[in-house]
């Protein structure tokens, strides 16, 4: 496969034009020049070449895109008026950038890029802004299709999730808040797992110490929610999984949250309890009599064999039966997870997951496509994925009609770099049953205050359009050394 050899003038937009090469090339094959080639004096190298200039000429915004790809010379030009918002006009310039390029390329590569010119995890986001300026379904589809080349089905998807959201999102209220605590501990680490998850047999003799730690940056997080006055309207302890915490463990925990929280206006209170083979009555009945309200019981696949390779000790009967008894408990809010994409899946065994889910009949079903992320085993394994992109185009819509027929509507979904088959992840629920606290998460409209190794605090400024991150370490010995740290930042952002 040729390389790609860029140019740019008049711009330092270099990631973002970078982010969008990797739609059409790999990572490794793009590079970007310091001086602008000559393209009549590259015919004899079969590397393709791209320049691409940003002018600016009175109130005119012009984006050339020229070079030349798979040997044939092609031009394309893009402009708009400048705009009284300096802001705007930042966005304006990346996406006359970006849709020259995409335009330059698409006439002789072919590619499945069904979210046209989009890299971003959140292209919700882009329908909340155009809803806010007062356009209608059918005006919002125009544009996601005719200046992002977003496929009329990706855009269809966007707008009925927008259309759903809406009513948790707005009106903004910067009084409320919600909180997330991170359990970084798993029975074994899963072969696509990226998160800062820790393998239980490994770190069992830190868990104690871990939330002593955790517990103690809870009860300061409270003390300063307390004085800000601050509303909790929904709970999540993720990982990990943490399920894996004994019962004594876990028993801490919640009695920790619930003695310092103000949990007055909490709407919901979500606990993964992933991984089928951490789950027991017990447990469960703690969690139930203690407030918890909605719960994951994630099986991924529902086929032994995949199960086995990707490193999950678990059965599909072991997932069934957690899910039975988490129903006699009295839980009736339950997510379950699924992968499609998983090594050596095919559409029919996709077909063979979703019958089983389906018989079971959650209200709230999530369906991510296999992102192979950088410090996952599959990526250490260079994985590659055997499935054509119509397979996995296939698997997804199994996925979606299984869902539709459950009754279960899309109600959130992102993106991730390296999807195989450039797609998306998907949640669905029934009507009043969406996690509130995936929507806040995924669209940024809410502060989050995170708590635990590896979590990142979002605090939100609605007036200012402004985020601030504030990270605590993944690290597990290092956060339990610098607790004391991780409450310092949070303090220096929220007071």
């Amino acid at each position: 496969m040729p390389m790609v050899k860029v140019f740019i003038e008049g711009h330092h937009y270099e990631y973002e034009l970078k982010e969008l090469l990797k739609l059409f090339y790999k990572q490794e094959d793009i590079e970007f020049l310091t001086n602008q080639p000559d393209i009549t004096m590259l015919e004899n190298t079969n590397d393709d070449i791209i320049i691409n200039k940003l002018v600016l000429n009175r109130n005119i915004i012009k984006v050339i895109s020229e070079g030349r790809i798979d040997g044939e010379k092609a031009k394309v030009e893009k402009q708009a008026f400048f705009d009284k918002n300096p802001f705007e006009n930042t966005k304006k310039k990346k996406q006359l950038m970006k849709t020259s390029i995409f335009q330059l390329l698409k006439r002789s590569k072919v590619v499945s890029l069904p979210w046209g010119i989009l890299t971003g995890i959140r292209p919700t986001k882009i329908v909340h802004e155009l809803r806010g300026r007062g356009l209608d379904s059918i005006e919002i589809i125009t544009i996601l299709t005719e200046e992002y080349f977003i496929e009329k089905e990706k855009a269809l998807l966007l707008v009925e999730v927008a259309a759903t959201e809406h009513k948790y999102l707005y009106p903004i209220n910067e009084d409320k808040i919600s909180i997330y605590i991170s359990i970084p501990f798993c029975p074994t680490r899963c072969s696509y797992c990226s998160f800062p998850s820790n393998p239980f047999k490994r770190y069992q003799d830190s868990i104690d110490t871990y939330i002593e730690a955790l517990c103690k940056e809870i009860v300061a997080s409270a003390e300063l929610l307390n004085k800000t006055k601050k509303k909790i309207e929904t709970i999540y302890i993720g990982g990990g999984t943490p399920t894996t915490l004994n019962l004594e463990q876990l028993s801490k925990l919640i009695k920790t949250i619930f003695i310092n929280f103000n949990l007055s206006e909490l709407k919901e209170f979500t606990v993964e309890a992933g991984r089928p083979d951490t789950i027991d009555i017990a447990k469960l009945v703690l969690l139930k009599k203690n407030g918890v309200t909605r719960i994951s019981i994630n099986p991924q696949t529902m086929n032994d064999q995949t199960l086995i390779e990707i490193g999950r000790n678990h059965t599909t009967a072991e997932t069934i039966e957690a899910y039975k008894i988490a129903k006699d408990v009295g839980f009736y809010s339950i997510n379950m997870d699924i992968i499609i994409g998983l090594p050596g899946e095919n559409v029919d065994m996709v077909l063979n997951t979703m019958e089983h889910i389906t018989k079971l009949a959650p209200n709230n079903l999530t369906v991510h496509t296999l992102a192979i992320k950088n410090a996952s085993e599959l990526k250490e394994q260079q994985y590659k994925n055997n499935n054509g992109s119509r397979d996995i185009h296939e698997m997804l819509k199994v996925t979606e009609n299984h869902a539709r027929k459950m009754g279960l509507i899309p109600y959130y979904m992102y993106r991730q770099k390296h999807m195989v088959g450039n797609l998306e992840n998907i949640g669905y629920a029934k009507e009043g049953y969406e996690c509130i606290y995936n929507i806040q998460i995924m669209e940024e409209k809410q502060t989050i205050v995170a708590i635990g190794a590896g979590a990142v605090s979002k605090i939100v400024f609605p007036k200012e359009n402004r985020l601030e991150r504030v990270p605590n370490v993944k690290n597990l010995e290092q956060y339990i050394a610098r607790v004391d740290e991780m409450i310092l930042r949070k303090k220096q952002h929220l007071q």
